[in-house]
């Protein structure tokens, strides 16, 4: 008995936390009134893309890229090492359009599997100061995506932190898996931009400037480290003054998502091995929700499985779900992953599942490279 009551009295403590997670935290994001504008940026931006045999997607995803609406803009395509048709696609684009630019990166042994060093090559062709980064598999949902992340730079403001959905597959958990990982993470990400304390950014949507990433050596500090050229350069460079958010539906961007688990499992392990480097009141505050995370559900089933204070239980259960609930309505409405909500138990017990697996398996071993 006085196990738990000890438990009981954890599970309280731990609802209360998750409670002041939500409402404090990511109801920033989630009470957020978007601001509607009809400024128009006129600053010049370049659009970086860096490609690893990745011919058939350039194909169909970089037409959406150049038919943007927007008057000055240039396209750095970069080939990093590619053994497949990725050149001479970027070559057939660049003939046709004369604001194309291609950046063809050569392998070396000391940066093998390190998207870091062709995006710096990147970086340093570009011919504007403000950089626009996706991916060679990734497609803006509009032709304002460039002058809507490209509206949010100003004096102050050097780094934009956007929204990089999946494509929706009907009928396949994992596809919903998936998305409602990602919307997780960029409620996290937004809401502690809004805080003061922004710490990741996704290189599906992501955009600073260039006198911004030499004035933090760019990608120097962790090189060595595989992944990260979006979430560790972010949480580097990024302030609570220098850093602005864009979540407009004009502003998404939308990739292919994985079609296993085994697939997404991969390259999850490579996401996750870098939140190691984060700062430290990061990586406590992160923490900090993931375990109470773990607690709460665990302590639930355990106080309902033995039905001790099964009423208290059931009533702190319901109003933490409630209060969680709440907050991802509001976020998934901005971010167009309503269909989500319906299974979001489900899918949180099986998200946390999955990363605790990913952080045994990371602790075990390291995950392989980027492509």
């Amino acid at each position: 008995m006085v196990f738990l009551d000890i438990a009981l009295y954890a599970f309280m403590g731990v609802v209360l936390i998750q409670v002041i997670f939500y409402l404090n935290i990511f109801g920033r994001f989630a009470f957020l009134k978007q601001k509607t504008s009809n400024k128009r940026s006129n600053t010049p931006v370049s659009v970086l893309v860096c490609a690893k045999n990745e011919a058939e997607n350039l194909k169909t995803f970089l037409p959406s890229i150049i038919d943007q609406d927007y008057k000055n803009f240039e396209i750095v395509l970069i080939n990093d090492g590619s053994h497949d048709d990725t050149l001479e696609v970027m070559e057939t684009f660049a003939n046709q359009h004369e604001n194309i630019k291609i950046v063809n990166v050569k392998p070396l042994e000391t940066f093998w599997g390190n998207k870091k060093y062709p995006l710096t090559l990147g970086v340093k062709a570009a011919t504007h100061n403000v950089l626009l980064f996706t991916d060679a598999d990734c497609k803006p949902l509009s032709k304002h995506w460039i002058s809507e992340m490209a509206s949010h730079f100003n004096s102050e403001k050097s780094i934009v932190l956007g929204y990089g959905a999946y494509d929706k597959i009907k009928n396949s958990f994992l596809n919903k898996l998936i998305r409602f990982e990602t919307l997780t993470a960029a409620i996290s990400y937004f809401s502690f931009a809004k805080l003061g304390m922004p710490y990741m950014g996704v290189g599906r949507n992501l955009a600073y400037t260039k006198k911004q990433f030499f004035k933090v050596n760019g990608f120097m500090g962790h090189m060595n480290i595989s992944s990260g050229d979006d979430d560790l350069f972010v949480n580097e460079a990024a302030t609570n003054s220098n850093t602005a958010i864009c979540f407009s539906e004009k502003s998404l961007t939308s990739s292919i998502p994985k079609k296993s688990f085994k697939d997404w499992y991969v390259q999850k392990r490579r996401h996750v091995s870098t939140a190691k480097y984060y700062k430290r009141n990061h990586k406590v505050l992160l923490a900090l929700f993931y375990i109470t995370n773990v607690l709460f559900w665990g302590l639930a089933i355990l106080l309902l499985s033995v039905l001790y204070a099964p009423i208290l239980a059931i009533c702190l259960i319901l109003f933490r779900i409630t209060v969680q609930y709440i907050v991802y309505v509001f976020s998934a409405k901005k971010l167009h992953e309503k269909d989500l909500l319906p299974f979001l138990p489900f899918l949180e017990i099986f998200l946390i599942t999955f990363q605790l697996a990913i952080f045994i398996s990371n602790k075990i071993s390291k995950p392989k490279h980027w492509k």
